[in-house]
């Protein structure tokens, strides 16, 4: 029967295509293991790959006729073995504590109402729609958004972003005290220092990545997964302002480096601005803002985040931040185990009233690179007279 066969399959395979929800994942592209022999508790190894260091210049490098290279001075490909435990995830959760597990529970009269619509329509977003089941994969996609969004939050205890090492970086370039506290004087909080600029903070940010040699995606680019705010003190600078305008220009979708695409506005964007969605059968990245050697993506899926701050250089409280990562590739990393994501269907349906599911997952997710990592941090609050 369909209902009890191949609508949690139907379900199941929504959680695999493209959407706006799985923007830090997408942006992100982690390194992913995938073993289906491994259950909870297992491990999945993922590697971890070092770069050997300075490259000498041209002459440490010249050979000359007589010399003998040899053996002797062979290295071996720079990696590190990463061991994730396999955990099981299911959703939904309880909406008044989420450590509690829930289901999603639907009447089986509503269900077959819905058969009959997707037989006559052949519509599986209406399908979806007229039973309220869009309300599990937003559960998932969502939760699995977070979790991307935490595993980057981790390089902060780095210590503060330089040219040799990723960590966290504070608006006007602060770092934390002994305390953990950022201290700003009350002319800088007059001149707008606590919240993130373009013209210091992005491109200090950037010029570290470069001299960490963190390297770039396939366009050339580094990215950026923001929450609404942050990207709003970006906003502020008419330059990055006038170029978000036109987020379908050439560069912005990802195929951005092949000269072989067509620079179509309608093409980068898709059917609206910043979804994605599919293309020939291939996922398609969500439309990005590009500026200054970054591309730049919104999520509303970042924690509430407060720091310990005084923007008198006297009186400490705690203060909301806006938070934007940037990255490089093989900044984190999945280890996937069992079937991957699925929907399961309950046998315990009250007498066939009612179909009861939920969405189950075995992983594992790890950083793995902090050092291609920076944690931007804007303080919220200003003065009002921006």
């Amino acid at each position: 029967m369909f209902i009890d066969n191949d609508f949690p399959k139907i379900l199941g395979a929504e959680l695999y295509r493209p959407h706006p929800g799985y923007i830090a994942e997408m942006a992100v592209e982690p390194v992913v293991v995938h073993d289906f022999t491994r259950q909870p508790g297992q491990t999945v190894q993922l590697d971890r790959y070092k770069f050997w260091g300075s490259p000498g210049t041209k002459d440490s490098r010249e050979r000359v006729a007589d010399q003998t290279i040899g053996t002797a001075n062979s290295r071996n490909i720079t990696k590190e073995k990463v061991l994730v435990v396999l955990k099981e995830y299911t959703g939904p959760a309880d909406p008044g504590d989420t450590t509690q597990p829930s289901t999603f529970k639907i009447a089986r009269e509503t269900l077959v109402t819905a058969q009959r619509l997707l037989l006559d329509t052949g519509n599986l977003n209406m399908f979806h729609q007229s039973i309220g089941s869009l309300t599990l994969l937003d559960d998932y996609r969502r939760w699995r958004d977070r979790v991307f969004i935490d595993e980057i939050s981790k390089a902060e205890a780095n210590g503060a972003a330089s040219t040799s090492q990723g960590g966290y970086y504070f608006a006007g370039g602060k770092t934390k005290d002994s305390s953990g506290r950022i201290t700003y004087t009350t002319t800088e909080y007059g001149n707008q220092i606590q919240q993130f600029s373009v013209k210091t903070d992005l491109l200090t940010v950037v010029k570290d990545l470069r001299k960490r040699n963190v390297p770039t995606y396939a366009d050339g680019l580094y990215r950026c997964v923001c929450d609404p705010t942050f990207m709003m003190h970006l906003r502020r600078d008419s330059d990055f302002r006038e170029i978000a305008r036109y987020a379908g220009n050439a560069g912005q979708g990802m195929y951005m480096g092949n000269p072989m695409m067509p620079n179509n506005t309608s093409f980068y964007q898709g059917p609206q601005a910043g979804q994605a969605y599919f293309l020939a059968g291939e996922p398609v990245m969500p439309t990005g803002v590009q500026f200054e050697g970054v591309k730049f993506f919104e999520s509303t899926n970042f924690p509430t985040k407060n720091i310990t701050a005084t923007f008198d250089n006297s009186s400490y409280a705690s203060k909301e931040v806006a938070q934007g990562f940037f990255f490089g590739p093989q900044a984190v990393g999945v280890g996937i185990g069992g079937p991957n994501a699925q929907v399961l269907i309950n046998n315990n349906d009250d007498f066939s009233r009612f179909i009861i599911l939920i969405w189950q997952l075995y992983a594992g997710f790890e950083i793995l690179n902090k050092d291609f990592i920076t944690t931007g941090f804007s303080f919220v609050d200003d003065d009002g007279s921006v």
